[in-house]
């Protein structure tokens, strides 16, 4: 069957990413964005045992050997083309301190989702913030997505904080959109755009 043609062309082209290494951003305030490692799934662990990932997150680590296989999960979704990871880490001691990520990924309309979390001893010191802000410039300003969305929990009053400091707008509420281990959770759908 042949395609229809489209009118207007793919804001990201299909191996944008696929053929160069995924970067390394520094924060420039203290922070590193960089690629998962293997090493990091004791971390990653540790981290999901936190009764605060289990209240906003629908998965759980029950062990290190499963997050060693997410970590592959993320590593390979770069080359993909499905998506990017990143290991939140103080750029001092490279001690874990979160994740930022670009997922769902629509190259064709340049769009994806933003997604974080920070382990129990980074909060308050505005962790997710610093990454997801330098993941936004590096997605709009520099790759060239055209729109980011953020999506969280109405209830999860922390993720809409980094959400207004991150100059994502707050475009309106899906009702019952995710499901949580306590039930479905009405979501605030945030964006930012290129140029805002």
């Amino acid at each position: 069957m042949p395609s229809m043609p489209f009118l207007t062309r793919p804001v990201l082209a299909a191996g944008t990413f696929s053929g160069a290494p995924q970067p390394t951003l520094p924060t420039g305030d203290g922070l590193v964005l960089r690629p998962w490692r293997t090493e990091d799934a004791p971390a990653v662990h540790v981290a999901f045992q936190d009764p605060v990932m289990h209240q906003w997150h629908a998965r759980a680590a029950d062990s290190e050997e499963e997050v060693r296989g997410w970590i592959t999960e993320w590593q390979g979704a770069w080359e993909r083309e499905r998506g990017v990871q990143w290991a939140v880490a103080d750029a001092a001691d490279d001690r874990l301190l979160g994740r930022v990520a670009l997922r769902e990924w629509v190259l064709g309309d340049g769009v994806a989702e933003v997604a974080y979390w920070t382990t129990a001893d980074a909060r308050g010191r505005g962790v997710a913030a610093r990454a997801t802000r330098t993941l936004a410039h590096w997605a709009l300003d520099e790759i060239g997505f055209q729109r980011l969305e953020l999506l969280h929990a109405v209830a999860n009053d922390a993720s809409c904080r980094v959400a207004q400091k991150t100059g994502f707008a707050l475009e309106g509420t899906k009702r019952k959109a995710v499901l949580h281990p306590d039930g479905w959770h009405d979501m605030h759908l945030h964006a930012r755009v290129r140029g805002d």
